[in-house]
């Protein structure tokens, strides 16, 4: 049975709520959220199910929710702004703006590795705890003196998590304060979004509660019985950093359920927003929306060209994600509109993405966590290919 849905639907734009009801079928106890920008104007802005099944609270146009890795699109915006303004490279030396990073053969690292997962930090070599990971000068000490897992200029692995400890440290020093405090100067709070890195208390109370689904326990289930005694499996490791966070990452109070995982900056996968504040931002990159425009088309057609695609140094089946510098491009991993979209996805269905040929911003965000074939997100974003394709 569908779950109840609130919120607004433009004319024209009905098939793509009907696939956004229907994403909560055979889904106990989802709740979930979509937002969709087209030339600035929000055209969707829809809510419905339950937003914590432990007190039945339903989901509601105030709830935010954990973005996963969509936070990677969100600081990868923050540093194709900066290198609009001038004020970074991205073929410089990271250990040009973060001396220490230069430790361990990593001198000859560019930013643009760093964004396009190049630069061999795909997981810690040393296990980190819980505690390390919402201690940002634990982490980025730690990964300042690592050695690469593999030898730079060789390929590419997923940064998981790293990815945002490694930007994020160099974007501090480039700006001079955090990210999560850069990111509200930039964007957030000139858009007036409901969207943070390191959430502050008073918003504490409207975050939804994440539920592993059946699709992601069956999978860590399998990996675990397929993997060998004794072999690191590093793909895995860049999840959940050794010991900081469970496979699933999240469990009924632990992982990024937990309020210290919230409030910390974890610009990887930490995240927290509301769909309507994504699709704004999204859809500022790439139109005037409320009044704030954050990237030219010269930045955009930059940041977008391929940097990592194919078999990942660590292997991986197919279909296979491409990337941009920093952004996730378009693939059969993950097709969004078409060739002219950006964004980037995060674990358990998350969506958030612009598109340059039909000036969209778009978010869908849920709190049941799927793995593998999850079609929650495709089918609306199916729908809405759809649904513009008869509007041009």
């Amino acid at each position: 049975m569908n779950a109840s849905v609130d919120g607004f639907t433009a004319p024209g734009f009905e098939h793509v709520a009907e696939a956004f009801a229907t994403s909560f079928a055979h889904h106990h106890a989802m709740g979930a959220a979509l937002c969709v920008r087209v030339a600035g104007e929000t055209v969707l802005d829809l809510w419905g199910g339950t937003a914590d099944e432990r007190t039945h609270s339903p989901w509601t146009k105030d709830t935010i929710s954990v973005i996963f890795s969509c936070t990677k699109g969100l600081v990868s915006i923050l540093a194709a702004r900066l290198a609009e303004e001038g004020r970074l490279d991205y073929e410089t030396p990271v250990a040009t703006y973060w001396p220490e990073f230069a430790k361990s053969g990593k001198a000859t690292i560019t930013v643009r590795d760093l964004l396009a997962h190049r630069s061999g930090l795909s997981a810690p070599r040393e296990d980190l705890t819980f505690e390390d990971a919402v201690d940002w000068n634990m982490v980025t000490g730690r990964l300042a003196r690592q050695e690469p897992l593999w030898p730079v200029g060789d390929g590419h692995a997923y940064h998981a998590l790293t990815h945002g400890w490694l930007i994020g440290e160099v974007i501090r020093r480039v700006t001079g304060v955090t990210v999560g405090q850069y990111f509200q100067e930039l964007i957030a709070t000139p858009l007036h979004a409901d969207a943070w890195i390191g959430l502050p208390p008073a918003a504490r109370h409207r975050v939804a509660h994440l539920r592993a689904g059946r699709t992601l326990t069956d999978l860590v289930a399998r990996q675990a019985a397929a993997r060998s005694s004794g072999e690191i499996d590093w793909p895995e490791r860049a999840l959940t950093l050794g010991n900081a966070f469970p496979p699933e990452l999240v469990t009924e109070e632990g992982g990024f359920n937990d309020p210290r995982a919230h409030a910390a900056e974890l610009p990887g996968a930490g995240g927290i927003a509301s769909a309507r504040a994504l699709a704004a931002i999204w859809s500022s990159t790439v139109v005037d929306t409320d009044g704030v425009r954050l990237l030219k088309p010269g930045t955009v057609a930059d940041a977008v060209r391929p940097q990592a695609e194919g078999t990942p140094v660590f292997g991986g089946q197919a279909p296979l994600p491409r990337w941009g510098t920093g952004f996730q491009l378009p693939s059969l991993a993950r097709e969004y509109l078409g060739p002219a979209s950006f964004g980037h996805d995060g674990a358990g269905g998350q969506v958030a993405f612009a598109d340059t040929t039909h000036q969209v911003g778009f978010a869908y965000l849920t709190n049941v966590m799927e793995a593998g074939t999850d079609q929650r997100a495709t089918s609306v974003i199916d729908a809405l290919r759809r649904t513009l394709r008869q509007h041009s």
